[in-house]
C-alpha cells in the first residue's frame, strides 16, 4: 500500500519515539539531599518556598559507570545556580532550569550546593515546589545521537514538504530505523516504555521490573553503525541537493534586566546563564555566544569574580562575544538625548577598560521602537551596525527590508539587520524547522547570501543547551537546508558591510515606529516622571558645577555612578512600564536617590559659584540659567513665593540680583471663570474645562471649542500584553469627566494667578491647578491624581484653532513629524506615539503647543492634541499607578511656527526652572563665562571631561536649520577641538551646525 508523504512522516515520528526509552542505560537515585541543612527526600515538598533556599547533595558514581557517559540529572522544583565539586577539586557552576537539567561529572565523588528559588524562567511562581528528580544517569550516547539525527530529519521534512529532497530524507530515515535489531523482551520493553504518552493513558499497567535491560553490545554497535550510515547518506544527498542559503548562528540568552521578576533575581539569572555558556565552550570550540550590556558584566564581576575571570578568558579566545557598547539595552523612545549619549559613553568606556574592546554593533533585539536620533549617536560612539528583530512585531505595516541603511535625523547612517524567525524570534533554536522559515523570510537574499539567527532560551535567561551544540554539528551534512554555522556577530556584519559597498541597499529614514506596545509610553507613569526628574537633576547639577569651574571653582567630580542608576532604569522593560510591582518599588527608590543626589550636587554647585563671585555686603538672590536660551526670571523661592519678572537672564549665565528689584512682568487677573495676563486670556467653562484661550499679540483664538477636556476610557483592555498595548478601538467608549466637586481661586497675584479644580471619576480624584504667571506665554495645568480604578485610560484632549497635515513632536536631539490624518495604513497605525516635552500643531503664522514635564504618549488627529496621563493595567502589576502622583502640562499659543514661537524654550523652562538661592555678601551682577553665537541651539550637557582636565560642552540643533554656530569663553578658558560623544577628537569643522547635528567641544584652560 502506498502512503502519502504526511502518513510516512507520522509513522516515522512514532518509530523514532521508541528510541527515547533507551537513551538512558541506567539510573541511580540520590539519597543524600538536604534542604537548608535538613534531610529531604525525592518527591518531598519544600518546607518553605519564599525567597532564596539552598539545597545540598552528594553521592558516588558507581565504579563500573564510565564517567564520560555519566551525568547528574536534577529537577529541584525551581530555578537554581548549582555548584558541583568533584573529588574535592574546584567547584564548577551551572544554571538549572527546565531547559538545563543535565550536568557532567568529572570525578566519582561529588558534592552539590545550590541557590534555588521556587520560580520558573518567566517569573511564574511554583505554587507547590517539590524535589522532582535527583539522580545519576548512565547514558547511551549512540542512541541519543541517532534519536536526535532522525528527529532532525523529521523536522526537515516537515518544513521542506513539497521539495524534491523530502521523500529522499524520509526514505533514509525509514531505512535506518528498519535496519535496527531492537530489543523486544516483554518485561524489559514494557518497563522501558512505561513513561511514554501512550502507555501513560492505559487504565492499568502491568507490574514493572525495576531495572530493565539496556542495549547489549551488538545492539549498541548496530545503533552506532546506523548513525554513521545515515550521516553518510545525508552527506551524499547534500551533494545532489546542496544547501539553499546561509545562516550565521550566534548563541544568545536575552536576559531582561528586570521584568516578571525583581532585579535581585536577575543577578542570579545572569550567573546561571553565564555559567552554562562557559560550560558549553569547554565542550565545543566551535560554539559562539554573545552577550550585550555592560551592566551585567560589572554585576558579575562584583557577584562572582571567578566566573568573571572565566568569561574574560573566553572573550580573549573569541568564543564569547561582548556586544552593544551601551550600559544596558535601553528603551530609546523616552530617554533624553543626553541619557542615550551616556548609555554609549559609559558603556563603551567600560568595555574598553574591562576587556580592551570597542564595540561597533548596537544590539537591541527587543526595544519597542527606535528614535531617529540613534544613528548619529551610534556613529559618534564608533558603532556602524544596528541589530533588532522587534520591527517584525508591527501588526499592520512592516519595514520593507531586513538589511538596509538606517538614516537618522541628521543624515548619519548605520547598517541595520533584522531577521524574521517565527519560532520564538531572538530566542531561536538550532533545528531545521527554525532555520528554513528564517531563511525564507529573509528578503535581501538576492543581495546578500546570509542572515543572522540568535539561538538559546531567553527573556528569562538560560541560553543555549548542549543539544543545540550537537544539532549544529549534525546539520552540517544535511541536504537543502540553509548552511548554518556558529559565527561571531561582528563577522556577520563585516561581511554585510562588504556587500553594502558593492550593492545598493535600501534606506530607511528617521524613527522606526513600532505598531504595537503603544501603551508603554504611559504605563507606570510615576517612574517615568522620576526618570525624567533624575535625568534633569544630573544634567543640571553637572551644568551648574561646570559653570562654577569656569568661574574659578575646582573641577567637579564625574557623576557616572549616579548616571549608571539612571541608565539601568532605562532598560526596555523598566522605563516602558511593563514589569512587576517589585521592579517599580526598586526603580522608585533608585531614581529617588539619584534625584536627591542631583539636587544635593546642584546645591553644592551654587555654593561654589557664590564663593567664586565678587563680594559685597548685603542679602541678594543668586540665579543660574542652566540652558542655552535666554530665560525670563521666573522663580519659585524657598519661602514658597513665586517671582515672574520682566528681567531676562542670558544663556548659561549667573546673576546676583536684589530680590526687591524683581517686579511682576505685567498685570494679572483671575476669577472663577477666567485667568489673564498681558499675553493670554483664558476662559473656563462651567465644567472646569477651558472654553477659550485668546492670544493677545495676534488676536487669535487658540481653541476650537474646548481645551483640557479630561477623558476616561474604561475599555482599555487589549487582546494581549496588558501593560504594553493600546487597542485602536479604545476611544469607541470615552467618558468625559465632568463631575466638578469644587472650583476656587487659590492665587491672586501679583506674580501669578491660579484656580484649583477638583473632579471625581468613580473611585478616583483629579485635582488640577491652572496657573498663569505674569508675562507668561503658557497656561500651566498642575495635576494631582489620587487614582483607585483599574483598566481605565486617562487622557486630556484639546482642539486647537489650527490646521496642518502634520504636527511636530520633540524627540531626542530633534523633532519628528506626526500625521494628523489617516490617509494610509502607516498614518492610521500611528494613533499613539512618542513625544518628549512638546507636541505642536501650527499654521505658518500661528500654532498651539501642548507641553509636559513627565509624559510621553501623545495623539494628534485632525486638530485635536491628546496627551495620555495614566493607564491602570492589571498585568504584570495589578497596582500600576495606584495612589497619588503629580505632574504638569501646559497649553501655549504662539505666533509663527513652533521654532520661532519659543515652544522648545518654554518646554525647557517647564522641565527645568532657573536655579535660585539666597546669598549673603555676594556682589550684584551678571556673569556669563561661556557665550554662544550663531543659529539657535539647545544645550545637551556641560560636564567634566571623563579623562584629563577640562569640560565637555554638548549642543544640538533642534529645528532642522543649518548655519554658523560657535562658542567663546572668558576667564582664561579656550574652546578646544570638537569631540565625539565618547569625548575623543572628531574630524568636523569647529564652527557651524547642520540640521539636528549633535556637537561637542572640549573646553580647556588657556
Amino acid at each position: 500500500m502506498s502512503l502519502t508523504l504526511a502518513q510516512r512522516l507520522d509513522r516515522l515520528k512514532v518509530r523514532v519515539a521508541e528510541l527515547e526509552a533507551w537513551k538512558v542505560r541506567e539510573t541511580a537515585p540520590l539519597s543524600a539531599i538536604a534542604f537548608e541543612g535538613e534531610p529531604i527526600g525525592i518527591g518531598a515538598p519544600w518546607p518553605r518556598k519564599d525567597g532564596l533556599v539552598r539545597f545540598a547533595l552528594e553521592g558516588l558514581v558507581p565504579a563500573d559507570w564510565p564517567l564520560a557517559e555519566t551525568c547528574l540529572s536534577l529537577d529541584l522544583g525551581g530555578e537554581s545556580l548549582i555548584a558541583i565539586t568533584c573529588d574535592g577539586g574546584e567547584a564548577v557552576s551551572y544554571g538549572l532550569d527546565p531547559y538545563h537539567q543535565s550536568f557532567p561529572l568529572t570525578g566519582r565523588s561529588f558534592k552539590v550546593t545550590t541557590e534555588t528559588v521556587a520560580r520558573l524562567p518567566f517569573g511564574e511562581p511554583v505554587r507547590r515546589p517539590h524535589v522532582n528528580r535527583a539522580e545519576l544517569r548512565l547514558s547511551e550516547p549512540s542512541v541519543e545521537a541517532l534519536w536526535l539525527l532522525v528527529t532532525q530529519v523529521i523536522e526537515a521534512v516537515s518544513v521542506l514538504e513539497g521539495h524534491d529532497v523530502a521523500p529522499h530524507l524520509i526514505a533514509a530515515a525509514e531505512d535506518t530505523l528498519r535496519g535496527l535489531d531492537w530489543p523486544s523482551s516483554t518485561a524489559d520493553y514494557i518497563a522501558r516504555t512505561a513513561g511514554s504518552e501512550g502507555q501513560q493513558k492505559i487504565w492499568q499497567l502491568p507490574e514493572l521490573i525495576e531495572a530493565p535491560a539496556a542495549l547489549n553490545q551488538a545492539e549498541q554497535a548496530a545503533v552506532a553503525a546506523a548513525y554513521d550510515a545515515l550521516l553518510a547518506r545525508l552527506a551524499a544527498l547534500q551533494q545532489r541537493f546542496p544547501p539553499e542559503g546561509e545562516i550565521g548562528l550566534t548563541g544568545h540568552a536575552h536576559i531582561d534586566l528586570a521584568w516578571l521578576w525583581p532585579y535581585g533575581e536577575t543577578r542570579r539569572k545572569t550567573r546561571r546563564t553565564f555559567s552554562t555558556a562557559v560550560s558549553l565552550m569547554e565542550t565545543s570550540k566551535d560554539f559562539r555566544f554573545n552577550q550585550s550590556t555592560a551592566h551585567y558584566y560589572a554585576q558579575v564581576a562584583e557577584d562572582d569574580p571567578a566566573l568573571f575571570q572565566k568569561i574574560a578568558a573566553c572573550v580573549r579566545s573569541g568564543e564569547w562575544e561582548t556586544l552593544g557598547g551601551s550600559w544596558v539595552e535601553p528603551d530609546t523612545n523616552m530617554p533624553t538625548g543626553e541619557s542615550l549619549t551616556r548609555q554609549y559613553l559609559y558603556g563603551q568606556r567600560f568595555f574598553r577598560n574591562t576587556f580592551g574592546i570597542r564595540h561597533d554593533i548596537c544590539w537591541q533585539p527587543d526595544c519597542f521602537g527606535f528614535t531617529g536620533a540613534l544613528p548619529q549617536l551610534l556613529t559618534q560612539a564608533g558603532i556602524r551596525s544596528f541589530f533588532t528583530i522587534k520591527v517584525n512585531w508591527s501588526e499592520t505595516n512592516h519595514i520593507p527590508s531586513d538589511l538596509f541603511w538606517w538614516e537618522g535625523l541628521d543624515g548619519s547612517r548605520v547598517l541595520a539587520h533584522t531577521f524574521d524567525n517565527p519560532m520564538q524570534g531572538y530566542n531561536g533554536f538550532v533545528r531545521p524547522d527554525c532555520h528554513v522559515p528564517t531563511w525564507r523570510n529573509f528578503r535581501e537574499k538576492a543581495l546578500h547570501p546570509e542572515t543572522l539567527l540568535c539561538v538559546g532560551y531567553g527573556d528569562g535567561g538560560g541560553g543555549p543547551t548542549p543539544e543545540m551544540v550537537a544539532r549544529e554539528k549534525q546539520l552540517r551534512v544535511f541536504p537543502t537546508l540553509p548552511k548554518a554555522r556558529w559565527t561571531r556577530v561582528k563577522e556577520f556584519f563585516d561581511r554585510a558591510h562588504q556587500t553594502a559597498k558593492d550593492k545598493k541597499l535600501s534606506v530607511w529614514q528617521g524613527e522606526i515606529y513600532l505598531e504595537l506596545h503603544r501603551g508603554t509610553l504611559t504605563s507606570q507613569s510615576v517612574v517615568k516622571r522620576l526618570h525624567r526628574k533624575a535625568e534633569r537633576a544630573l544634567i543640571t547639577a553637572e551644568t551648574a558645577a561646570s559653570l562654577a569651574h569656569l568661574l574659578g571653582a575646582a573641577k567637579p567630580e564625574s557623576l557616572e555612578p549616579a548616571w549608571r542608576a539612571v541608565l539601568k532604569n532605562e532598560f526596555h522593560d523598566i522605563l516602558p512600564g511593563s514589569s512587576i510591582h517589585e521592579v517599580y518599588e526598586d526603580a522608585a527608590e533608585e531614581l529617588g536617590g539619584v534625584i536627591d543626589a542631583g539636587l544635593k550636587a546642584q546645591a553644592a554647585a551654587l555654593d561654589a559659584i557664590a564663593e567664586a563671585l565678587p563680594k559685597a555686603p548685603g542679602e541678594r538672590l543668586l540665579v543660574v540659567n542652566p540652558s542655552l536660551d535666554p530665560r525670563p526670571v521666573r522663580l519659585a523661592l524657598e519661602d514658597g513665593s513665586v517671582v515672574a519678572s520682566a528681567e531676562t537672564l542670558p544663556p548659561l549665565a549667573v546673576a546676583v540680583i536684589d530680590a526687591g528689584s524683581l517686579k511682576p512682568a505685567g498685570a494679572v487677573s483671575v476669577g472663577h471663570t477666567h485667568l489673564e495676563n498681558d499675553v493670554l486670556r483664558v476662559t473656563l467653562a462651567a465644567d472646569g474645562s477651558i472654553a477659550s484661550i485668546l492670544h493677545k499679540p495676534t488676536g487669535r483664538e487658540a481653541l476650537d471649542g474646548y481645551g483640557n477636556r479630561l477623558m476616561a476610557y474604561p475599555v482599555d483592555k487589549p487582546r494581549n500584553w496588558d501593560a504594553w498595548d493600546i487597542e485602536g478601538d479604545y476611544a469607541e467608549r470615552g467618558e468625559e469627566i465632568t463631575d466638578l466637586q469644587s472650583l476656587e481661586v487659590v492665587e491672586e497675584g501679583p506674580h501669578r494667578v491660579a484656580v484649583r479644580l477638583v473632579r471625581k471619576f468613580r473611585s478616583s480624584t483629579i485635582t488640577q491647578v491652572l496657573s498663569l504667571a505674569a508675562g507668561a506665554r503658557r497656561l500651566d495645568i498642575r495635576t494631582m491624581l489620587d487614582w483607585h480604578d483599574r483598566r481605565v485610560f486617562l487622557r486630556t484632549l484639546t482642539a486647537v484653532n489650527a490646521k496642518s497635515r502634520n504636527a511636530t513632536a520633540e524627540c531626542a536631539y530633534g523633532v519628528v513629524t506626526r500625521p494628523t490624518h489617516a490617509n494610509t495604513s502607516w498614518d492610521a497605525a500611528m494613533f499613539e506615539a512618542a513625544a518628549h516635552r512638546f507636541l505642536d500643531l501650527s499654521e505658518p503664522d500661528f500654532g498651539v503647543a501642548l507641553l509636559n514635564d513627565a509624559k510621553y504618549g501623545h495623539s494628534v488627529r485632525d486638530n485635536v492634541l491628546g496627551l495620555s496621563l495614566l493607564r491602570s493595567p492589571v498585568y504584570p502589576d495589578p497596582l500600576a499607578d495606584e495612589g497619588e502622583q503629580t505632574f504638569t502640562y501646559a497649553l501655549m499659543p504662539h505666533a509663527g511656527p513652533w521654532h520661532d514661537g519659543g515652544v522648545r524654550e518654554e518646554a525647557d523652562d517647564l522641565n527645568q526652572p532657573l536655579l535660585a538661592r539666597p546669598v549673603a555678601g555676594v556682589a550684584a551682577g551678571v556673569f556669563q563665562p561661556v557665550k554662544a553665537e550663531g543659529i539657535p541651539a539647545a544645550l545637551s550637557g556641560l560636564k567634566p571631561a571623563e579623562e584629563g582636565d577640562g569640560l565637555i560642552l554638548r549642543v544640538w540643533e533642534p529645528a532642522g536649520r543649518r548655519g554658523d554656530f560657535g562658542l567663546s569663553l572668558d576667564g582664561g578658558w579656550a574652546v578646544g577641538e570638537p569631540v565625539t560623544i565618547l569625548e575623543e577628537p572628531m574630524d568636523v569643522p569647529a564652527r557651524g551646525l547642520r540640521p539636528f547635528e549633535v556637537k561637542s567641544w572640549r573646553l580647556c584652560k588657556a
